[in-house]
C-alpha cells in the first residue's frame, strides 16, 4: 500500500513543531529546483551548491522560528530566498555567466535529436550563442527567461517569485523575446 504524499503546508506545520524528517522531505522535494535556479546564475557548481545549502539552512531556521506563515506559497517563498542569496552573491561585483555543463547546457544538449558530429558542433555553437544572448538581456528579462524556460515555472509562479503582477512578468518575457530576436538578427549579419 502506498503512503500518501504529504502536502507542503502539512510538512511545514510539522517542521514548525520540530519534525526534522518533514524538513528532509521538503529538502529532497525541492533541492534540484533550487540548485537548478542557482546554477542559472552562478558559474561554479561548488559555489552554487554552497548557496543552495545556505538557502535550505535559512528556510529551516525560518520555519522552526515560526517566521514563515503558510499561505500556500512555500515554493515561491523558497525560491525567493534563493534569488536573494544569488543577488547577495553578485553584489560582490562578480561577473554573470553560465558554466559549461550547467543545467542550461545539459538541457540544451538533451534537446538535440541528431547525433552526427557536424550537427553536434553546430548545436554547441548555437547553445553558446543562446547563452551569450540571454546573458546580455537586462536583469529582469534574463530572470524571467531563465525561470520560465530553464526552471519551468509558470508565469503565475514567476510573478509570485519576483513580486510583480502576472502582466508584468508577461511583459518582461515579451521584451526579452523582442531583444533576443534583435540580437540574433544582428549576429546573423556577421
Amino acid at each position: 500500500m502506498k503512503t500518501p504524499l504529504l502536502a507542503d503546508n502539512e510538512l511545514v506545520e510539522r517542521v514548525a513543531k520540530g519534525s526534522d524528517a518533514s524538513f528532509a522531505i521538503l529538502h529532497n522535494r525541492y533541492r534540484k529546483k533550487v540548485l537548478g535556479y542557482i546554477c542559472m546564475f552562478i558559474r561554479r557548481q561548488d559555489v552554487a551548491e554552497d548557496i543552495a545549502q545556505d538557502v535550505f539552512v535559512k528556510a529551516y531556521r525560518s520555519l522552526v522560528e515560526g517566521a514563515y506563515h503558510d499561505s500556500g506559497k512555500f515554493v515561491p517563498w523558497l525560491m525567493r530566498i534563493a534569488r536573494n542569496m544569488v543577488i547577495d552573491y553578485y553584489r560582490k561585483d562578480l561577473p554573470i555567466s553560465i558554466e559549461e555543463n550547467s543545467a542550461i547546457e545539459v538541457k540544451l544538449r538533451g534537446m538535440s535529436t541528431d547525433d552526427s558530429p557536424e550537427k553536434a558542433i553546430i548545436r554547441k555553437q548555437q547553445d553558446r550563442c543562446l547563452r551569450m544572448l540571454v546573458d546580455e538581456l537586462p536583469k529582469e528579462q534574463r530572470e524571467v527567461v531563465i525561470l520560465r524556460y530553464y526552471i519551468g515555472l509558470s508565469f503565475k509562479e514567476i510573478a509570485d517569485f519576483t513580486d510583480v503582477s502576472v502582466n508584468t512578468a508577461l511583459g518582461r518575457m515579451r521584451y526579452a523575446i523582442i531583444n533576443l530576436k534583435k540580437r540574433a538578427n544582428v549576429l546573423e549579419r556577421f
